[in-house]
């Protein structure tokens, strides 16, 4: 099993993109772009749900996360560990886990009968939550539940994501504003470098891939997508 205490950012950030190629998370098709629901034509996606199948792979990412973690905001920083409703919740019980903290999760929106409760588990007035999450994008839902810690009493001041598509450059400008800092492991860049490196796309795939992530914008407008922002 590889050594997280030696691993640079760069190393873990490599290692993480070469697993989520191997068991076909990544997906590259300019020649038929998807379309999110904000309307963004891309010609990539990432499934991050595959690797709660993959044990020796998570195992290893959610010690890349708590070693990442641990160097950025040190050893005591969190009370409790929050998964955000529904792909958060599996990482967020494997890092609460290996920190040996705490867990609840949070719900997109109250259930509309008994507590009506957006948080479920036990949660403290006071009480420092790292939020968990698959990925973000844009970083719009990472707001929306650490409001609702806020709300319930926690402390909410950081947030972690296996993947960060880094490509909206206002992003961590947005998650700063509302009190939030970001931490990741891996993102379509270090994919991008991964693949090009094992030739896993054809290069004229790549070639899509990076004119996206330097302009996701103006490459979505090009090929019929009709972005429109969260407000």
């Amino acid at each position: 099993m590889f050594n997280t205490s030696y691993a640079s950012r760069e190393e873990m950030a490599a290692i993480a993109a070469r697993m989520l190629l191997e068991i076909k998370a990544v997906h590259f098709r300019p020649e038929e772009p998807y379309i999110f629901t904000s309307g963004l034509a891309s010609p990539v996606y990432i499934d991050c749900r595959k690797l709660i199948s993959y044990p020796r792979i998570r195992s290893t990412l959610m010690d890349f996360a708590v070693s990442a973690l641990v160097r950025d905001t040190g050893y005591e920083s969190f009370d409790a560990i929050a998964g955000g409703e529904t792909a958060g919740i599996p990482f967020a019980a494997w890092i609460a886990d290996r920190m040996q903290l705490p867990m609840q999760y949070v719900r997109k929106k109250p259930k509309g009968f008994g507590r009506d409760a957006r948080i479920e588990g036990d949660i403290q007035e006071g009480q420092r939550v790292l939020l968990v999450e698959d990925l973000t994008t844009d970083g719009g839902s990472k707001l929306s539940f650490a409001e609702a810690i806020r709300e319930a009493g926690g402390i909410c001041e950081h947030t972690l994501v296996v993947f960060y598509y880094d490509i909206f450059k206002q992003t961590p400008e947005n998650l700063d504003k509302a009190g939030l800092d970001l931490h990741y492991l891996v993102t379509w860049w270090d994919v991008l470098a991964a693949s090009r490196a094992a030739k896993h796309f054809p290069e004229e795939s790549h070639v899509q891939v990076e004119a996206f992530l330097n302009d996701p914008i103006a490459w979505s407008a090009e090929h019929g997508g009709d972005y429109k922002p969260k407000a």
